[in-house]
C-alpha cells in the first residue's frame, strides 16, 4: 500500500539506512495508528537492497515484567557470536539473558556495553539497522541498554530505528536519536488512502469518515469496517478510543468460543498458539482446536503463524481486556495460570486473577521477587505482593523492598513513589529508618530544607538505640553528604557527631571516617587525616569504601589523598558496570588533580565524569565536574571556553543549590580575572565563597582556595580585606593540619608580611610540596616577584626560571606568561614553549590515547570507557595525524606512561 503524504520522512529513513559511514538513529514518534510501522517496513526493505542487515525487537506490554526479553530477541540471531565477547561481558550477557547462574545480576550498563560490543562486530561484516517499535512497551532493561547503544553508535556503520507512541516515556527519548514525529495526514492525502482501502462509500459516509479518522492512517483504514458503530461514538471520544472500540466491535459477531480465545490470547503474555488453546479449554470446559481462531483471521483482528497467534495491532489486544467484564478476565487469568507450568509465569497470572488481598498469592509472588535474576523484575513482584498483602506491616515491608531495588537501579521516580507508599502505612521505627536512608544516594538532599539534616540525626540516635547501629549508620552517611551539597549550621552538625560518636562502630571504619570528615572537615580534620593516611595502604576494598575516603578526604583538604582513593575507587565501578557510582569517584578524582596542578591528567577524567553524569541523570554531579572543566579552562588561558563552561556549571548549581558546585564556579571565574590581569574583579569573584549568605558559600571549600584569594586580593589592593578573611579562618587553621588550607595559609602570610616575607616564603617551599607542584610554582613565582622588586636580580631568576618550567609543564599559561614577564624585567630571556603533544586532543582523544600508549588494546580500551573496539580505533585514526605519529609505539614515547588516573 502506498505511503501517502510520507515522502520526506521516508526519504530521511532511507539516507539513514544509506548514509555514510557515521550513523547516528532516529525516534519515529507518533499517536497511535499513525504510520510508524508502515515507515519502519519500508525502511527495512531499504536496508535490504543496500546490503544491510536487519535485527528487529519491539515491545509488548505482557513482557514488561521480565528484564531484557526485549533485548534478547533483538540479539538472539546473533548467539553463535557471545562466545567472541570478552568474558566479563559474555558472562554479563548470559546472566541477562537467564543462560547462566553465576555470579550476580550485571548493570544494565556492563549488559549494554556487551551487546554494543557484539553488535558492533556484526556490522564490521555487513552494515547494519537495528529496528525497536513501540519502545514505550519495552521493559525497562531494555530500554535502557537501547539507550546506551543509540548515544555510542555514531562512529559505527550501525543505523537505529526507533518508534514511540506519544504522550508515552522512554529512555531513548534522551539517547541523541533525530526526532521524527509524524503528524497527520493532510486532508487530500486522507481522502486518497480511503479511496484505496473503502472505494465506493457514499459521500455521506465517506464524509464522515474523513472527520472521525483526523488524517489518521490505521483510522482511515479499520474505521470503514464500522461505519455503523460510529453513530453510537461520543463526539469528544479520543481517536485511539474510537479505534479500541471499533476494534472490540468487530469481535462482537465472533463466536462466543473465538471471543473466548481471543481474550486469553489478550492476557497471556506468550504468543504460543499450543499455550492459549490449552488454557482456552480449560476455560470452555472443551477442547479447542486451532480453527477456533478461524472467525478472528477472517475479521483481521489475528495473524497466525507457524505455532503462534499475534494480534495485528497492539489496540486490539487492549481493545478485547478492555471490553471484557472483570470477571470474564479472572477467569481467564484463572486458565492461564492453571496451564502454566513456569513458576513465575504462573504466579502473575494467579496474581492478576486476585482482586484483594491474599497473602498465599503475595508470597507466591515474593518467592518470584527472591528468584529474579533483575531488579526490574523483583521490584514489580515485590511491589505486586504489596498490594495483595494482608496487613499493613507485611506491605511496607514489601514496598520497602521494591524502593531498595529502584534505589540501586537509579530509579528515583519509581522509588519515591514506593516510599510514600510505605509512608502512609503504619510504621516501626525500622520502617522510618529505611524510608530515612533509601533516597539519600540520589541527590544527596540536595533539594531538601537543610533542617531535615536535624531530623536524620535525631533518628539515627532512635533507631541506634534500637539496637540497629548499621542502619543508624546508613542514615548518618545519608546525613553527612547533605552537609557538603547544603549548610545545616553548627547545631545540625554537631548533633550528628553526637550520635556518631555513641555507636558501637570502630573510630577507623571507614563509613565513621567519612562521615567525621564530611560532617566537622576541620574540628576532626587531624582525626580523619591520620585514619585516611592509615588506610591509603590498603588494597583490594570496596571501590564504594574508596570512592567515600576520596570525599573525605577531598573534604579535609588532603587533595592527594582524595586523587589516590578515587582513583583507586574507578577501576571497582568499571568492572562492576557502576555508572551512576562512577562518575562521583571521576568527579573527585578530577577536582583533587586540578588543584594539584596535573591539568592532563585531570582533563580525560573531568570530561568522562561530566559524560557519565550527564547519562545517568545526576545534574549536580554533572554541574561539579563541568565546573572542574571550567577551571581547567581557566589555567590553561581558555577564557571563551571557561566562561561557558562556568554559565552552564552554574546554571545547574542555582538550580539545585549546590554550594560545592557554585564554590569551584566561582574559582573558575576568580582564575579567569586573575589570568587575564582584572584582579578587582578576581578578588570579586574569590570573596564571594567567604560569605555566608552567598549561595556559593561551602564551609570547607573557601579555606582550600587561599593562595588564589591572596593574590587576587594583594594585586587589587585590599590587604586589609584578605587579613580579615584570614582572620575569620584562624580557628579553622588551628584546629586541623589540612594540607590545602595550610599551603594557602603560609602562602598568604608571606604576600601580606612586610617585614618578615622573606622568612616566611623560605618557611613555605621548606614545607613538603612534592604532590603540590602547582603550588610551588606559584611560590617560586611569588617570590620571585618579591626578589626583583627589591633589585635582587640574580636571585630572582632562579625562582622565576623554576616557576616557568612549572607552569609549563603543567600548562598553566597565565602563570608561565607571567614568570615570562617577571624573567623578561629581570634581563633573561626565555624560550616559547612549544605546545604539548596533550594539547592538541580533546579530553576523550586523550583518555584513549593515554590508555592506547600503556599498551591496553582497542578492546581493553573499551571496556574501560565503555564504547565499543571499532569506536576506539576511529579514534586512533584521528589521534594519530594530530600528533604526528603512526604508531602505538610513537604514542608510548610521545604519552610516558604515569600513574594510571584514568582508573
Amino acid at each position: 500500500m502506498p505511503l501517502f503524504g510520507r515522502e520526506t520522512e521516508l526519504k530521511d529513513l532511507r539516507a539513514l539506512v544509506d548514509g555514510p559511514e557515521d550513523r547516528s538513529g532516529i525516534l519515529l514518534q507518533g499517536e497511535a495508528g499513525i504510520g510508524k510501522s508502515a515507515l519502519v517496513n519500508e525502511a527495512v526493505a531499504a536496508a535490504a537492497v543496500a546490503g544491510a542487515r536487519v535485527l528487529r525487537t519491539a515491545g509488548v506490554e505482557a513482557e514488561q515484567h521480565y528484564a531484557y526479553a526485549g533485548l534478547h530477541r533483538l540479539l538472539y540471531p546473533l548467539r553463535k557470536g557471545l562466545d567472541e565477547l570478552p568474558p566479563q561481558q559474555r558472562d554479563a550477557l548470559a546472566a541477562a539473558f537467564g543462560t547462566s547462574d553465576s555470579g550476580e545480576e550485571p548493570t544494565t550498563y556492563l549488559v549494554g556495553l556487551a551487546a554494543l560490543t557484539l553488535l558492533a562486530d556484526t556490522a564490521s561484516l555487513r552494515p547494519l539497522l537495528i529496528v525497536a517499535e513501540d519502545v514505550h512497551a519495552l521493559d525497562a532493561a531494555s530500554a535502557q541498554v537501547l539507550a546506551f547503544i543509540a548515544r555510542r553508535v555514531d562512529t559505527e556503520p550501525i543505523a537505529l530505528i526507533a518508534t514511540l507512541r506519544d504522550g508515552i516515556g522512554s529512555p531513548l527519548t534522551d539517547a541523541g536519536l533525530s526526532l521524527l514525529r509524524l503528524e497527520p495526514l493532510s486532508d487530500d492525502d486522507a481522502a486518497a488512502l480511503l479511496g484505496l482501502t473503502a472505494p465506493g462509500l457514499p459521500a455521506p459516509v465517506r464524509r464522515r469518515l474523513l472527520a472521525e479518522a483526523k488524517g489518521n492512517p490505521l483510522a482511515l483504514t479499520e474505521l470503514p469496517t464500522a461505519v455503523g458503530e460510529l453513530e453510537d461514538l461520543p463526539a469528544a471520544l479520543p481517536l485511539t478510543e474510537r479505534l479500541e472500540r471499533a476494534f472490540a466491535e468487530r469481535s462482537t459477531t465472533l463466536p462466543a468460543p473465538t471471543r473466548a480465545a481471543l481474550l486469553v490470547a489478550a492476557l497471556g503474555d506468550s504468543d504460543s498458539i499450543t499455550e492459549i488453546l490449552s488454557a482456552t479449554s480449560l476455560l470452555l470446559g472443551t477442547r479447542a482446536e486451532p480453527d477456533i481462531f478461524t472467525p478472528a483471521v477472517e475479521a483481521r483482528l489475528l495473524v497466525l503463524g507457524p505455532g503462534t497467534v499475534t494480534f495485528r495491532h497492539p489496540l486490539m489486544r487492549s481493545a478485547l481486556t478492555a471490553m471484557a467484564t472483570a470477571g470474564e478476565r479472572v477467569r481467564a487469568h484463572g486458565a492461564l495460570a492453571d496451564v502454566l507450568t513456569d513458576p513465575n509465569r504462573r504466579a502473575w497470572q494467579r496474581a492478576a486473577a486476585t482482586a484483594g488481598p491474599d497473602e498465599q498469592v503475595a508470597r507466591e509472588l515474593q518467592d518470584v521477587a527472591e528468584r529474579a535474576r533483575h531488579h526490574g523484575d523483583a521490584i514489580a513482584a515485590w511491589e505486586r505482593a504489596a498490594d495483595l498483602s494482608d496487613n499493613p506491616e507485611r506491605r511496607a515491608d514489601r514496598l520497602l523492598r521494591a524502593a531498595e531495588l529502584a534505589v540501586d537501579t537509579g530509579r528515583r521516580d519509581l522509588a519515591e513513589r514506593l516510599v510514600l507508599a510505605a509512608h502512609a502505612l503504619p510504621s516501626t521505627p525500622r520502617h522510618r529508618a529505611t524510608a530515612a536512608w533509601l533516597l539519600s544516594g540520589f541527590e544527596d538532599g540536595v533539594r531538601e530544607n537543610p533542617s531535615r539534616i536535624a531530623e536524620l540525626a535525631t533518628l539515627a540516635a532512635s533507631v541506634a538505640a534500637d539496637g540497629h547501629p548499621d542502619a543508624a549508620m546508613r542514615i548518618l552517611w545519608g546525613a553527612a553528604m547533605r552537609c557538603f551539597w547544603s549548610e545545616p549550621g553548627p547545631g545540625a552538625r554537631d548533633a550528628l557527631l553526637a550520635v556518631a560518636d555513641d555507636l558501637p562502630i570502630p573510630d577507623d571504619d571507614p563509613r565513621l571516617v567519612a562521615v567525621s570528615g564530611y560532617v566537622a572537615p576541620f574540628e576532626r580534620g587531624e582525626r580523619v587525616l591520620g585514619h585516611l593516611r592509615a588506610l591509603a595502604s590498603d588494597t583490594g576494598r570496596d571501590p564504594e569504601v574508596d570512592r567515600f575516603l576520596g570525599s573525605a578526604a577531598l573534604q579535609v583538604g588532603a587533595f592527594d589523598l582524595a586523587a589516590h582513593f578515587s582513583a583507586a575507587a574507578a577501576p571497582g565501578f568499571r568492572v562492576q558496570g557502576q555508572l551512576g557510582l562512577l562518575p562521583r569517584a571521576l568527579t573527585v578524582q578530577a577536582w583533587s588533580l586540578t588543584r594539584l596542578g596535573d591539568l592532563a591528567a585531570a582533563a580525560p577524567v573531568a570530561a568522562e565524569a561530566a559524560a557519565f553524569a550527564r547519562e545517568t541523570g545526576q545534574p549536580f554531579m554533572h554541574g561539579l565536574a563541568t565546573a572542574v572543566q571550567a577551571e581547567i579552562a581557566a589555567l590553561r588561558g581558555d577564557y571563551p571556553r571557561a566562561a561557558a563552561l562556568v554559565g552552564e556549571a552554574e546554571r545547574i548549581g542555582l538550580a539545585c543549590g549546590a554550594r560545592p558546585v557554585l564554590a569551584t564556579v566561582q574559582l573558575a571565574r576568580g582564575l579567569a580575572a586573575l589570568g587575564e590581569g582584572r584582579y578587582e574583579d578576581a578578588f570579586a569573584d574569590l570573596r564571594r565563597m567567604h560569605d555566608p549568605r552567598d549561595p556559593s558559600h561551602s564551609p570547607a571549600l573557601r579555606a582550600y582556595f587561599l593562595a588564589e584569594l591572596a593574590d587576587a586580593a594583594i594585586r587589587a589592593g585590599q590587604p586589609d580585606a584578605l587579613r580579615e578573611l584570614l582572620h575569620g579562618l584562624e580557628q579553622a587553621a588551628a584546629a586541623t593540619p589540612s594540607p590545602a588550607l595550610h599551603i594557602g595559609w603560609r602562602y598568604a602570610t608571606a604576600l601580606l608580611s612586610t617585614d618578615a616575607a622573606e622568612t616566611h616564603f623560605t618557611g613555605a617551599l621548606g614545607a613538603d610540596l612534592t604532590a603540590w607542584p602547582a603550588e610551588r610554582g606559584r611560590l617560586h613565582l611569588s617570590y620571585g616577584e618579591w626578589l626583583r622588586r627589591r633589585r635582587r636580580v640574580v636571585e630572582s631568576r632562579t625562582h622565576l626560571r623554576t616557576a616557568r618550567e612549572i607552569f609549563d609543564a603543567l600548562g598553566f599559561t597565565a602563570w608561565s606568561e607571567r614568570a615570562r614577564l617577571e624573567l623578561r624585567s629581570a634581563g633573561e630571556s626565555s624560550p616559547n614553549r612549544d605546545p604539548d603533544a596533550r594539547d592538541r586532543l580533546t579530553p576523550h582523544e586523550l583518555s584513549i590515547a593515554r590508555l592506547a600508549a600503556q599498551g591496553l588494546t582497542n578492546r581493553e580500551i573499551g571496556q574501560r570507557l565503555y564504547l565499543s573496539h571499532r569506536t576506539v580505533s576511529t579514534h586512533l585514526h584521528r589521534i594519530f595525524p594530530k600528533l604526528g605519529v603512526s604508531s602505538r609505539t610513537d604514542l608510548a614515547a610521545l604519552l610516558p606512561v604515569e600513574d594510571d588516573t584514568t582508573g
